[in-house]
């Protein structure tokens, strides 16, 4: 059993916890065990047979033994009985629909079903009005959504998060040997078009192979080459199966936003992409771009090898979870050449912050395990609040001893237009910032951008020399793909950081520089695609 069907039943017995409301903290230990075994480089399977596997991080003895009984029977009795109590598929389909699992499970009970079809065929008889709470205008709208669910390209009620779409979407396509669609291909912040496509002659194994999946609980959907399941979130996935000579042209539809795929209809046969886009005599046009229809040829994008260095990463300073050295390691484990050290500063007040002397003996670390890893180079940096008043946390000549120097708004979010650009534009005057870390704040589905004016902080860090940060946090994807292209449109330089707080979250470089990729960057607009020479003399220039 490779590692990603293992990490999904974790996944899977995880939410069925959650829905029987076992402890919170058992459900969170099975969701980060699945995460671990996903991103593990050895088989997993190997090191349960043999021992092994509480090496991994959050790997205990309860977890083993489910994993052993995963590994040696092909499944997990409780989670199985789980499935067989909670009737997963009614529950995906009801929060499709709208409603709670909670809610779901109460209807399916007091119906007397237990899939989606038995569900259909009770609200189609009129019986959901013999259920106690459910009246004219539920009624009306449940079947509203129920007659709606197969319309084409669903979408769930709120996006999910790009890491998250990226391990539901993938995990489905490897394991139908198909391709990753939609807005998970276009790199979107928050998915809501979920799609897989995939090719063959013979669509019915596939389809049947897909119903079938840990991740799908129920279908929605299903005809002859196109199916829509649902997962027990309610988060439905689109699959089409194409014959062979219309693989690409398919793959071009399902990735491309409407209004992209609009505009260059009507699509021909083809086996590929490259095929459709030349027998359309147009340019190849990377996903991430296909928003809107543009003429033209699209520029050389940046790509995550052009990747030098990451200017923002945290430490056990403040609220990471490695050290200095560890984190240094992994950044030279990754082929770069540079990464900062860029802990938080007391004003961010929801974890430890540095104050200057703080800043000082930890610069002590920095020389030691440079020291032990030279010839590679560790930046002293720091992620610098900028208070209400626009000054820094830390004093001038604190910041000047330093090599790279982030600021970033973190209390305050709700601060009016004027204000919140006052105090932005404050702190990009003082010459050792060297850039603006998540300019507008937001957390995706969570807390909305702040009030910033960015077309007046752009052009200030223009005249100022400040870079601006592409956030590499899936929370976070901050600046946006908009708010790059409109940067880029100003002239100022990007820095794509991940806001890394372990050696794990440097991966998620991947997430900023596709977002940056959606703005239409290349490698010349972002600052650590350069050697450290330059990166070093561009902040001497600065200062």
């Amino acid at each position: 059993m490779d590692n990603r069907p293992i990490a999904d039943r974790l996944d899977s017995f995880a939410t069925l916890l959650e829905l029987a409301e076992a402890n919170p903290y058992t459900v969170r230990a099975y969701r980060r065990a699945a995460e671990t075994i996903r991103a593990a480089a050895l088989p997993v399977a190997d090191l349960v047979k043999t021992g092994r596997v509480r090496q991994l991080r959050g790997i205990g003895p309860g977890i083993e033994a489910r994993l052993r009984e995963l590994v040696e029977t092909g499944e997990i009795a409780e989670l199985a009985e789980l499935e067989r109590d909670l009737a997963p598929e009614l529950i995906g389909l009801g929060r499709y629909l709208g409603l709670t699992a909670k809610r779901s499970i109460e209807l399916a009970r007091a119906l007397g079903v237990r899939t989606a079809e038995e569900f259909r065929a009770a609200a189609a008889a009129g019986r959901l009005q013999t259920v106690p709470g459910v009246g004219p205008k539920l009624e009306a709208r449940l079947l509203e959504a129920l007659a709606s669910a197969g319309a084409q390209a669903p979408r769930p009620r709120q996006g999910l998060l790009l890491n998250r779409a990226r391990e539901l979407v993938g995990g489905v396509a490897a394991a139908l040997d198909g391709e990753v669609a939609g807005d998970v291909r276009r790199w979107r912040d928050s998915c809501e078009h979920l799609a897989v496509v995939c090719a063959a002659d013979e669509p019915e194994p596939l389809v049947a192979r897909f119903a079938n999946l840990p991740q799908i609980v129920g279908m929605i959907e299903q005809d002859e080459r196109r199916a829509v399941g649902v997962t027990v979130d309610g988060l439905p996935i689109e699959l089409t199966v194409a014959v062979p000579g219309r693989f690409g042209t398919e793959l071009v539809r399902a990735t491309g936003a409407p209004a992209y795929v609009t505009g260059l209809e009507p699509l021909p046969d083809a086996p590929d992409e490259p095929a459709v886009y030349a027998r359309l005599k147009v340019p190849w046009c990377p996903p991430e771009l296909r928003e809107q229809p543009f003429d033209g040829e699209p520029p050389e994008l940046v790509e995550l090898g052009h990747i030098r260095g990451d200017l923002h990463c945290h430490t056990t300073w403040s609220d990471g979870r490695a050290s200095v050295e560890e984190m240094g390691r992994a950044a030279l484990e990754r082929g770069y050449e540079y990464p900062a050290i860029c802990d938080h500063t007391p004003a961010v007040g929801a974890v430890k912050g540095l104050t200057p002397d703080d800043v000082r003996r930890q610069a002590e670390e920095i020389a030691a395990a440079n020291h032990a890893l030279k010839p590679f180079r560790i930046l002293r940096g720091i992620e610098c609040d900028i208070l209400p008043d626009g000054r820094l946390d830390l004093p001038d000549d604190v910041l000047a001893e330093l090599d790279w120097v982030q600021a970033s708004v973190h209390g305050g979010q709700r601060m009016p237009r004027r204000e919140m650009t006052a105090r932005v534009e404050a702190a990009l005057l003082n010459p050792h910032v060297s850039c603006l870390s998540h300019p507008k704040g937001r957390y995706i589905n969570r807390r909305p951008e702040n009030a910033l004016d960015l077309e007046r902080v752009f052009e200030l860090a223009r005249q100022q020399g400040v870079a601006v940060e592409v956030n590499g946090l899936p929370d976070r994807l901050d600046l946006s793909g908009e708010h790059v292209r409109e940067a880029l449109a100003a002239g100022v330089e990007l820095v794509c950081s991940t806001d890394a707080h372990s050696p794990r979250g440097l991966a998620n470089m991947n997430f900023s520089v596709a977002t940056a990729r959606r703005g239409w960057a290349t490698p010349a607009t972002v600052l650590n695609t350069r050697p450290l020479e330059a990166i070093l003399a561009r902040r001497g220039n600065r200062a």
